[in-house]
C-alpha cells in the first residue's frame, strides 16, 4: 500500500488513526470563533484541524439556490458570510501550528488552492463535491502536495478516474469514504466501503463521517480507517448549517481516546493462547477431581469423578474420558485432583 504523510505525520494501517476536527464553516465567518474552535480541538486531543477556504466569486455563480434540506438560507449568502480573509487564514494556520496540530483546509476553487499553496500547507483536503471535478483536481495535484480526497456522491468508476488523474501527476493520495447526507442515517454510512476502497485502489482509506455522534467513526477505525473526520463545534446551538450535526469538545475527546483504543484492539488471530491469559488460565480452567471419597480398587465414574476449578491439576477437564472406567490404585479423598498415577 502506498505510503502517505502529512508533514511529519505518517498515515497508514500500522499507525494510529488521524483524528481530524472539521471546523469547516462552523465559525460562521468569525475569526475569533475560528481561533476558539482550533483551541478546543487541540485541547480535546485532535491531531488535525480542518477549515474551508471559500472565495465565493471564484467558486460559484450568483444564485439563490438553497443547500437542500441543510438550510433555508441561500447557499451564496452562507458561503459569502463564512469567508475568511487570507490574512485571517494565515493567522489561523499559525495558531494551529503553535498548538502542535496540523492545519488543513479545503479549497473550492483554483484561487483558493493557490492561496493555500502560498500559505505552505502540508497538504490539501478535497471535499466530495470536487471528487469528480477533474480540472480542479489536476490543478491541485500539479502542486505536488499530498491530497486527501473525500468520495461522497461518487461511484467506483468516478473515483477510479479521479484517482488515475491525481496519480498520473505523481501526487501522494489518500481516500476518505463518505456519504454526503447531513446528518447521515446510520444505515447509509456503509462502513464496509472502507474495505472496498482499500482493496480497489491499494491506498490508505479513512472515513469522513456525517452521522450523529461518534459511533460510526469508531466502527470505521475497527474496519481499518486510517483517519476519521468529524464536523466539530463548540456548541450545536451556534448558527450555521453544519453546527447541528457536529460533535462538541467532550465528544471529540472521547473520539480521540476511542480511536486509539480501537486501533490497539484491532488485528490478531486465534492461532494460540496469549501469554497474557496464562494467569487467568490457572484459576479459570477445570481439572479432573474426585467428587466423592474413592477407595482403592473402585471403578472411576461420573458418580465419583468430575471436573472442577482450578486448572492446576495434572489432568485437564478435556481429559475426563481418559479417567472414566479406570480403577483407582489408592484411596482418593473427595476433591482430589487426579493424576495418571492414581488409576490403572
Amino acid at each position: 500500500m502506498a505510503a502517505f504523510r502529512l508533514g511529519k505525520r505518517s498515515i497508514g494501517e500500522t499507525e494510529p488513526p488521524l483524528v481530524i476536527a472539521e471546523v469547516g464553516i462552523n465559525h460562521d465567518g468569525s475569526f475569533d470563533k475560528a481561533l476558539q474552535l482550533a483551541d478546543a480541538a487541540a485541547a480535546a486531543g485532535a491531531e488535525c484541524v480542518k477549515f474551508q477556504c471559500h472565495i465565493t466569486e471564484a467558486e460559484m455563480i450568483p444564485t439563490d439556490m438553497k443547500p437542500g434540506e441543510i438550510s433555508e438560507e441561500p447557499l451564496w449568502d452562507i458561503i459569502k458570510r463564512c469567508e475568511l480573509t487570507e490574512e485571517e487564514e494565515r493567522a489561523i494556520k499559525k495558531h494551529c501550528e503553535e498548538r502542535g496540530v496540523i492545519y488543513l483546509c479545503t479549497p473550492f476553487s483554483r484561487e483558493a488552492a493557490d492561496r493555500l499553496e502560498k500559505m505552505d500547507v502540508v497538504g490539501f483536503k478535497i471535499g466530495s463535491g470536487e471528487c469528480n471535478n477533474i480540472p480542479l483536481l489536476q490543478h491541485i495535484a500539479r502542486k505536488g502536495r499530498p491530497i486527501i480526497l473525500s468520495t461522497g456522491m461518487n461511484d467506483l468508476p468516478s473515483i477510479r478516474r479521479s484517482v488515475s488523474e491525481i496519480q498520473a501527476l505523481g501526487c501522494p493520495l489518500m481516500l476518505m469514504h463518505c456519504t454526503s447526507a447531513y446528518p447521515t442515517p446510520y444505515e447509509e454510512v456503509r462502513l464496509d466501503a472502507i474495505t472496498q476502497l482499500r482493496d480497489a485502489f491499494r491506498l490508505p482509506v479513512g472515513l469522513s463521517d456525517h452521522s450523529l455522534g461518534i459511533y460510526a467513526a469508531l466502527g470505521g477505525v475497527a474496519l481499518g480507517a486510517c483517519a476519521v473526520e468529524k464536523h466539530f463545534t463548540l456548541s450545536r446551538r451556534w448558527p450555521g448549517p453544519d453546527n447541528p450535526m457536529s460533535i462538541e469538545p467532550a465528544e471529540l475527546s472521547e473520539l480521540v481516546k476511542g480511536a486509539k483504543a480501537v486501533f490497539q484492539a484491532r488485528g490478531g488471530d486465534r492461532q494460540a493462547v496469549r501469554p497474557i491469559e496464562e494467569p487467568v488460565i490457572r484459576f479459570a480452567y477445570a481439572s479432573v477431581v474426585t467428587i466423592a471419597d474413592v477407595k482403592a480398587g473402585e471403578v472411576l465414574s461420573t458418580k465419583n469423578v468430575w471436573v472442577k476449578r482450578p486448572g492446576t491439576g495434572p489432568l485437564a477437564a478435556r481429559e475426563l474420558d481418559r479417567v472414566l472406567g479406570r480403577v483407582a490404585k489408592r484411596d482418593l479423598p473427595r476433591n482430589t485432583q487426579i493424576a495418571p498415577s492414581d488409576f490403572e
